[in-house]
C-alpha cells in the first residue's frame, strides 16, 4: 500500500519482530552525549530552550543507561514494579518496536530499502550515496518522531512536572541510533523521580519537549514529504499517527458543555418530554447483567431523529438530556461518556472517516458507561448514497451509522442512545432515517405563552419591566403540554397524509380492530413508498414506548439505593407494576406522528427538486434570450 493512499494497518508481526532489539535498549545501553546531558540553556518564563549555535562536539563523554534500573530506582525497596512503573517501562520498550516498525514502512515505500541492500555489497557513490544518507536520516527522524508520539498517546494521565525535563540529544544517524537518544533521554528525564505520579508526569513532559525539539529540526531533513500524509494506525494499542501532527493521534479530550435544566427548554413539548424520559429510562440499565429492563419490556429508545428549523432549539436538547443523565450519574456514581461526532471527523484518508464513526460508536456503546452519542448536522455528517458529489468519507459514515444503528451485529443493551439531529432531514438517506426509532419534531415556541416565556427567560431579572397578564412557564407544565401535543396527532398534520385518512374514514369509520389498523397503514403505504416494515416496525416502539410512558418517581433518582443499584429482576419487577396498557388512540397518534415526518420529508425533497427545475428552467430561458440578441447583433458566430 501506497503512504498517501490513506489508512495504512502494520500487522503486529511487524512490530513483533523489534522486540530482541527494543529490549535491549531499555536492559543497558552505551551512549556518547554532550557533557551534561542538557540541550541548551532554559529561557525563562517559557518551556523553550536556547539551542547554541556554535559546536560543542568535541565536550562529549559516554554514558551508561539503564532505562529498568532507573524506573526500579523510584521504589529502591520493592524489588517489584509498580503498575505505573510497569506501564512506563512496557511502553518504552513498545514505542521502540513501533517506532522501528514505522521505519521500515518508511523504508519500503520509499527507495531506501533497495538503496540498503545496494550499500551492503558494496558502499554507494555519488548522486546514490546522498540519496540513501538523506533518506536513512528521515527514517531516523521518522523513528524519534513515532517514539515520542507514541509515550504521548499511550502513558496515562494528564499534567505537567514541576520542574524542567531535559531535551534529548537525538541522534539520526541511523533509526536504531534514533531510537537509542530517545532511551537516553527518557532515562534522564525521569532519574530521581521520587513518586510513581512524577515517573509518568515527567515521561509525559519528556514526549511533548521531544516532539517540540523534532518539530524545531524538521526543515533540516529532506526526504520527509513522502511522510507528509501518511495514516497510520496500530490496532492493538490504538494508536493513530497522521503525518507530523503537532500532537499526533491526540486522544479526543471529554466535551465540556452547557447543561440545560428542562425549564429552560422552551415549547418543543413531545421532544422535551421523550428526552426527560429517555434520561430516566437509560439510568434503569444494570451493569452486573449488562441489561436494561426497558429493553426487555419495550419502549428504550436506542436511536433517534430530531429535525427542524435552526434556532429551534435543537443544541438546548442536547444540553438537557445531557445535563440530566449526568446528574443521575453523579448521583449513582456511574460512569458517563457524552460524544457528539462532527463534520470534523470527517477525514482525507481513505478509511479513516469510517473508523472514526466506528471509534464514536464504540465508545457509546461501552457496557461498563452509560453513553449518549449525538450526530449534529447528520445531513453533512453522512451523505445519500445516490449522491455523486459526497465525499467518499460522508459515504464511510453513512455505511458504519447504518450498520451500528440496525445491523446484523447491533446489540441494544440499554445503557447507551443516539440521537442524530439535523435542519434538513430530507438530506439524510432514507435507509438512514429510517433507522430512527423515533421522530421528534424540534419546532420551538409556538403559541403566545411560548414566546412571552422564552423572552422572560433570556431576558434575565436585571429589569424592573412588569410582567403583564401572563402565567410565567405555565404553558410549559409539561404533563398538561404533552397530552394537548399527543391529542393534536389524532388528526394528521401534512396534506398528503391527511389525504389517504379522509379516504379511510370514509370506507371503515375510525380505528377499530388490528385489522383497520393494518389496512391505514397499507393506505399510507401506497401513497409514500419509503413508508416501510421498518416503519410499522418504529411505530410498534412507540407505541410500546407510550404503553411504558410511565413516571418514574423522581425519589427513584434521589439516592442510588432506592432504585438505580438494585438487583435487575427488582427493577423491572418496580418497572411492571407501574406499566399500562396499549390503546388504539396511542396506536392512532403514533402512526400519524410518524407518517406526518414520512411525508414532510418527502414533500421537502420534492420542493427543493421543483425549485431546482424552476432555477434551471429560467436559467436556460435566459441563456435563450441572450443567444436571440447575440444572433441580431451578429456575435453568435464570432
Amino acid at each position: 500500500m501506497s503512504l498517501n493512499t490513506g489508512l495504512t494497518a502494520i500487522p503486529e508481526d511487524d512490530i513483533a519482530k523489534h522486540l530482541a532489539t527494543a529490549q535491549s535498549l531499555v536492559t543497558k545501553i552505551v551512549v556518547l552525549e554532550n557533557d551534561g546531558g542538557t540541550a541548551g540553556t532554559a529561557l525563562a518564563g517559557t518551556g523553550r530552550r536556547f539551542v547554541s549555535t556554535v559546536s560543542t562536539g568535541s565536550v562529549r563523554r559516554t554514558r551508561e543507561v539503564e532505562l529498568t534500573r532507573t524506573i526500579q530506582q523510584v521504589r529502591a525497596a520493592d524489588q517489584m514494579l509498580s503498575p505505573n512503573q510497569h506501564t512506563l517501562l512496557f511502553r518504552a520498550r513498545r514505542g521502540v518496536m513501533v517506532g522501528l516498525a514505522i521505519a521500515d514502512v518508511f523504508s519500503r515505500q520509499t527507495n531506501l530499502e533497495g538503496l540498503q541492500a545496494r550499500n551492503a555489497s558494496a558502499p554507494l557513490t555519488g548522486p546514490d550515496a546522498d540519496n540513501f544518507k538523506s533518506l536513512l536520516s528521515a527514517a531516523s527522524y521518522i523513528t524519534a518522531f513515532s517514539i515520542a508520539a507514541y509515550l504521548s498517546v499511550t502513558l496515562p494521565g494528564e499534567g505537567e512536572p514541576a520542574e524542567d525535563v531535559p531535551e534529548p540529544d537525538f541522534l539520526f544517524d541511523t533509526p536504531q541510533d534514533a531510537a537509542k537518544s530517545m532511551i537516553a533521554g527518557l532515562d534522564r528525564a525521569i532519574q530521581g523521580a521520587p513518586d510513581d505520579l512524577a515517573l509518568i508526569s515527567r515521561a509525559r513532559a519528556f514526549a511533548r519537549v521531544a516532539i517540540a525539539g523534532l518539530t524545531s529540526r524538521k526543515a533540516r531533513f529532506t526526504g520527509l514529504a513522502a511522510f507528509e500524509n501518511v495514516h497510520i494506525r496500530i490496532e492493538q494499542d490504538d494508536f493513530d499517527l497522521n503525518g507530523f501532527d503537532v500532537t499526533p493521534g491526540q486522544k479526543r479530550k471529554p466535551l465540556t458543555m452547557t447543561f440545560k435544566k428542562p425549564d429552560e427548554v422552551i415549547g418543543n413539548h413531545i421532544a422535551k418530554y421523550q428526552g426527560m424520559k429517555l434520561a430516566k429510562m437509560i439510568m434503569a440499565y444494570d451493569f452486573g447483567r449488562q441489561m436494561n429492563p426497558f429493553v426487555e419490556l419495550g419502549g428504550f429508545l436506542f436511536t433517534f431523529i430530531g429535525d427542524g428549523m435552526p434556532g429551534t432549539g435543537k443544541t438546548t436538547l442536547i444540553q438537557m438530556i445531557a445535563g440530566l443523565i449526568n446528574d443521575y450519574c453523579e448521583i449513582a456514581g456511574y460512569a458517563f461518556h457524552y460524544e457528539n461526532f462532527g463534520v470534523d471527523q470527517i477525514s482525507s484518508y481513505q478509511g479513516k472517516s469510517g473508523q472514526n464513526c466506528k471509534d464514536f460508536i464504540n465508545n457509546i456503546l461501552n457496557p461498563k458507561t452509560i453513553g449518549f452519542g449525538t450526530i449534529d448536522d447528520v445531513d453533512q455528517v453522512a451523505a445519500k448514497r445516490s449522491d455523486d458529489r459526497a465525499s467518499a468519507g460522508q459515504q464511510e459514515v453513512t455505511a458504519v451509522l447504518m450498520e451500528s444503528f440496525a445491523g446484523a451485529s447491533t446489540v441494544v443493551r440499554g445503557n447507551a442512545t443516539f440521537g442524530m439531529f439535523s435542519n434538513y432531514p430530507e438530506n439524510v438517506d432514507d435507509a438512514l432515517r429510517q433507522r430512527a426509532g423515533a421522530r421528534w419534531l424540534v419546532d420551538g415556541p409556538q403559541s403566545r405563552e411560548d414566546y412571552i416565556d422564552i423572552f422572560a427567560l433570556l431576558a434575565g431579572k436585571n429589569h424592573t419591566i412588569p410582567l403583564g397578564d401572563h402565567a410565567l412557564y405555565a404553558n410549559q407544565e409539561i404533563t398538561k403540554a404533552v397530552s394537548e401535543t399527543y391529542e393534536a396527532h389524532e388528526k394528521p398534520h401534512e396534506e398528503g397524509l391527511a389525504a389517504v385518512w379522509d379516504r379511510f374514514q370514509k370506507d371503515k369509520g375510525s380505528l377499530k380492530t388490528i385489522a383497520d389498523v393494518g389496512t391505514y397503514l397499507h393506505m399510507i403505504r401506497l401513497a409514500e413508498p419509503r413508508f416501510t416494515g421498518r416503519a410499522v416496525k418504529n411505530i410498534t416502539d412507540a407505541v410500546k414506548m407510550r404503553a411504558m410512558d410511565v413516571e418514574l418517581p423522581d425519589d427513584w433518582f434521589e439516592k442510588p439505593e432506592t432504585f438505580m443499584h438494585k438487583p435487575y429482576d427488582e427493577k423491572k419487577s418496580m418497572i411492571e407494576d407501574l406499566r399500562g396498557p396499549i390503546t388504539m388512540d396511542m396506536i392512532l397518534q403514533e402512526i400519524n406522528r410518524y407518517a406526518d415526518s414520512e411525508f414532510r420529508y418527502t414533500d421537502k425533497s420534492d420542493d427543493a427538486a421543483i425549485n431546482d427545475i424552476i432555477r434551471r428552467e429560467r436559467q436556460r430561458e435566459k441563456a435563450i434570450r441572450e443567444i436571440e440578441e447575440m444572433k441580431r447583433d451578429g456575435r453568435w458566430n464570432a
